[in-house]
């Protein structure tokens, strides 16, 4: 008979399986709320709290706040926040303790956030700038004398690039291909200039024919 659960067992057994349903606890007497309360997370215990306005209930979870603040913020910032409370001699509430210094760790993260966000804005503006600077067209230099007498400066970039011209121009004459060139057309001038010998149809001329006949003595016979 002594394993068997109570009813009280049972009820707070039942309330402990479904913790995550619960809100107002007022009515519920602090033993019960004892065995209870421990098994919420930090979020349900924040929870039943704002839900049972008209019960204080930091005697039975300010224990639970504290060991909430030495989980997530560590050893070193849960004992400096202890010696700032001795020395100067006050006592806070570990849940509003824990609550400030997730706002303060919110908001230098978002201060971080916003930091990172300006340094990749300037970073993007001052490529945008380096970009627009390679594309601004400069505009064409006058070739007129300027008040001492002299050219511009356009003036002397055309003068290079007509000896760079005329430069190319020359060796590109005294190449070896120009050279082959030259002395082909000068054979084939010459082949065209000579006299052609054209013979009429029909063999030799009458003159050739008429001192051959000539020169033939007749056939005697013996």
């Amino acid at each position: 008979m002594s394993n068997v659960p109570s009813l009280v067992d049972l009820c707070v057994q039942t309330a402990i399986d479904n913790v995550r349903y619960l809100g107002d606890v007022g009515g519920v007497g602090e033993q019960l709320l004892e065995r209870i309360l421990p098994h919420c997370d930090v979020d349900q215990l924040k929870h039943i709290e704002d839900c049972s306005e008209g019960t204080d209930l930091s005697p039975l979870t300010d224990y639970l706040w504290k060991n909430f603040y030495h989980k997530k913020f560590g050893e070193r910032s849960f004992n400096t926040v202890v010696q700032k409370m001795k020395s100067r001699n006050v006592t806070f509430q570990w849940r509003k303790l824990y609550e400030a210094k997730v706002k303060d760790m919110e908001e230098a993260q978002q201060k971080s956030i916003e930091r990172m966000k300006k340094l990749y804005q300037n970073e993007d503006a001052q490529k945008k700038s380096r970009q627009v600077k390679l594309c601004t067209k400069v505009p064409p230099s006058s070739n007129k004398r300027n008040f001492y007498g002299g050219w511009g400066p356009g003036s002397i970039v055309g003068s290079s690039k007509s000896n760079l011209m005329k430069k190319s121009k020359v060796d590109f004459l005294k190449s070896q291909e120009v050279r082959n060139l030259t002395a082909l057309r000068k054979n084939v001038v010459q082949k065209d200039d000579r006299p052609l010998c054209i013979r009429k149809p029909g063999g030799f001329s009458s003159k050739g024919s008429a001192s051959t006949s000539q020169n033939i003595k007749p056939f005697q016979r013996r």
